[in-house]
Order: C-alpha cells, then sequence, then structure tokens
C-alpha cells in the first residue's frame, strides 16, 4: 500500500451531520461486497445495531478500492462512523491522526490475543478490534498421503522428503503462492517467522534459510515452478484438481474444499525448521475503528458497536459461519468443539503475529522487499545469499 497522505480532518463527519448529539443512526463501511461473507457479516451488524439501539446504513466497496475511499470521505468531510480495515492498514491509518483511540470511550480490550491487538495498535494506543483472525496452515490429502504410508509433515526435513515421494506425474507434493504480490510475502512468513527470522532485518541467516527452503522445494520439482504466477486460489484449485498433494493456505478455503465430497483433506500447522520451535503465522483479519468524525455522541455509540460485534458470542457465530477463528483465546475450547476442522488453524493463532507489530506503517516497504526476493531466487535472478539486500535496494 503506497503511503498515505494525511487526512483533512474538521469537527465535522458522519455522513456529514455536525456535533449534533443525534446517535439514532450511523453510518459504516466495510469491504465484504461477496456472499457469503457481505450476508453474513450483514446479519452481525443488524444484531448489534438492534442491540444498542440504533439504525445503521452500510456502505460495502471493493477491497482494493477501500483506502481510497475513506481518503475522499475524509476530503468531503463525510467519513463513517464506523470503519473496518485491513489490520496491516490499521497503524498507518491511526499515524495520520484520522482514527479514535477506543480508550476515549472506555472499551474493554482486554482477553484479546496479543497479535490482534498489536495490529490494532499504534503508539501504545488500541484503535481497532477484531472479532475473528485467520492464518496459514499446512493442508494435506488424506488419501495421497495414507496410500504413500505417510504422515503429514511437522519439520522441513520431512516437508521436503514428504513432497518429493508424493511427486509424480502431473501431481506435485506441494503448492504455494510466491507471486510477487503481499499474498507472496504473506505465504512466507510462517517459514521465516517460524525459523527465527524477522522484518527487521531481511537479510539475516534466518531468513535465507527460509528463502533457500523454498529454492530447494522448487529445484527438486517437488512444487511447480508455476508458482510464482499463483495467487492462493490458484493454490486451492491445484490442490482441489489433485496436481498437489498439499498446499500451504488459509481456512477461508475450506468451504471450497469441503463442496467437493470426494476430496478427503486435513490440516496442520505449518512445518518448523527444527524441533522445538514454534510454528509462527501471520495474522489475517479486519479491525473494527471508530474515525476522528467530530461527533462525539455518534462515536460513543461506535464505540458500543464495537463492544458488540467483538463480544464472544458473535466471535463464536461469526467464526463458526465464516471459518475464521476467535480473537479471544478462552473461546478457543468451545469454538473448536463447534469446528473441528479449525483446530490446527485456531492452534496456529495462538501464536500468530501481527505484520505491523514490528515495523508499524514501514511494513508495506519489507512486504515490497520480501515478495522480490522470492521472485528473484526463484526465477534465478540472484542468489539466495544476495536476493534480501538486492530487493532492498528497490
Amino acid at each position: 500500500m503506497a503511503a498515505i497522505a494525511p487526512f483533512v480532518l474538521t469537527a465535522c463527519g458522519g455522513g456529514g451531520n455536525s456535533a449534533s448529539g443525534d446517535a439514532s443512526s450511523l453510518t459504516l463501511m466495510d469491504y465484504y461486497n461477496n456472499d457469503p461473507d457481505k450476508a453474513l457479516i450483514q446479519t452481525a451488524i443488524d444484531k448489534c445495531a438492534a442491540d444498542i439501539g440504533v439504525t445503521i446504513t452500510r456502505e460495502v466497496v471493493p477491497g482494493k478500492d477501500l483506502i481510497q475511499k475513506v481518503l475522499q470521505k475524509s476530503s468531503s468531510k463525510t467519513l463513517p462512523d464506523i470503519l473496518m480495515l485491513d489490520n496491516p492498514d490499521v497503524q498507518e491509518i491511526a499515524s495520520t491522526g484520522g482514527l479514535a483511540p477506543l480508550s476515549d470511550f472506555d472499551v474493554d480490550t482486554s482477553g484479546f490475543a496479543q497479535g490482534m491487538l498489536d495490529a490494532g495498535t499504534y503508539e501504545g494506543e488500541v484503535y481497532g478490534l477484531a472479532p475473528t483472525a485467520n492464518t496459514l496452515g499446512l493442508f494435506y490429502n488424506k488419501k495421497l498421503l495414507a496410500d504413500a504410508g505417510l504422515k503429514p509433515p511437522t519439520t522441513w526435513e520431512e516437508l521436503k522428503t514428504t513432497a518429493a515421494t508424493l511427486t509424480a506425474g502431473d501431481q506435485y507434493g506441494l503448492a504455494f503462492s510466491a507471486i510477487a504480490t503481499y499474498e507472496g510475502a504473506w505465504q512466507f512468513l510462517p517459514f521465516m517467522w517460524t525459523n527465527g527470522g524477522s522484518e527487521t532485518e531481511l537479510d539475516s541467516p534466518e531468513n535465507k534459510e527460509a528463502l533457500q527452503l523454498w529454492k530447494d522445494l522448487i529445484d527438486s520439482g517437488a512444487v511447480s515452478k508455476g508458482a510464482i504466477n499463483w495467487g492462493q486460489g490458484d493454490v486451492k484449485d491445484q490442490f482441489m484438481s489433485g496436481k498437489a498433494a498439499m498446499m500451504i493456505n488459509g481456512p477461508w478455503q475450506i468451504p471450497a474444499l469441503n463442496d467437493d465430497a470426494a476430496l478427503e483433506w486435513g490440516s496442520v500447522q505449518v512445518p518448523v525448521n527444527k524441533a522445538g520451535q514454534t510454528p509462527t503465522a501471520p495474522l489475517g483479519g479486519e479491525v473494527w475503528t471508530i474515525p476522528q468524525t467530530g461527533d462525539k455522541a455518534k462515536q460513543a455509540k461506535a464505540a458500543e458497536f464495537i463492544s458488540c460485534f467483538t463480544a464472544g458470542d458473535t466471535q463464536v457465530a461469526l467464526g463458526s459461519e465464516r471459518y475464521t477463528v476467535p480473537t479471544k483465546p478462552e473461546l478457543a475450547k468451545e469454538y473448536v468443539a463447534k469446528m473441528p476442522d479449525m483446530e490446527s488453524f485456531t492452534e496456529q493463532i495462538a501464536n500468530a503475529r501481527s505484520r505491523t507489530g514490528n515495523l508499524g506503517a514501514e511494513w508495506p516497504k519489507a512486504a515490497t522487499a520480501i515478495y522480490t526476493a522470492i521472485q528473484l531466487v526463484l526465477t534465478d535472478k540472484a542468489s539466495v545469499d544476495e536476493a534480501f539486500a538486492q530487493a532492498a535496494k528497490g
């Protein structure tokens, strides 16, 4: 994401209303523009609107257009009362002064997973909360592994040998997304972070080890060279068509996998380099925030909405419907009992990290360097030793 220009803020907003104190109606903006998410989110919005006694007018925009739309509304003084943001964008927006700290309205932020709190925090203040989160894991085709007498891999060495064994004909052992977008960086992070690597020192030995793993998998033929052009939807298609025995992907793919009655799949956490390491993956998910509209009465009602929307019952309901994980760890046992398919992802979320936790608003620059380095190595334009340094130079 490009750097965001500072918001032009005045004591006016909330759909153009002045600070009149009439908080019976609120405006809300999000990017869930496709069903089933669009309808499921609407149901949760309607429930909380009824609970707090307001009517909510919702505007849904495509994800790629959300930030630009927010900037337009800021300049025209028509910011929504409630704004959903993808979690890596929160710190950049908060840094402009465009959001109100939740502490201004006594919103209870206790009990949330630390990684998700980090994603909504800027300079020590929490600006947003998420009802649920997602992350990455390793999916595997149960029949293919069983026929080969194999168990799901738990280490990188096992991942390499298992993927090699399951590679035959037009079937590859493993699929992942190494595309030159944030998606490629997102898929690489579990390997980089689990190995002790960091976005603050891209040229570290730990990061290079993780990149070498990906290169080894491609060079051995266990992963298709097509990975450099695949998004996560393409990876899912490879897995479902039987062209990949395992894949790195997220739980949002589960509804599609379950639609194929013949496909028996399982999932485990992303393998570690060495036994004893903690599988550490990135947190995905959307954070709900209160823009600085200047209307304190509406902002206070927006805060009530966020408290309702991130309450335990809402978390479990949305998590169960959308294959996302509640962000309060205390709900994990109840949630997994309802959603056994989500057990490994719930375990993964417990140690998952915010992408902006270390770098804040500088994260997009690091993400670009990461996916650039991946492309340089996997297309043989740079060695693993050179790639991160070369990518960092732009």
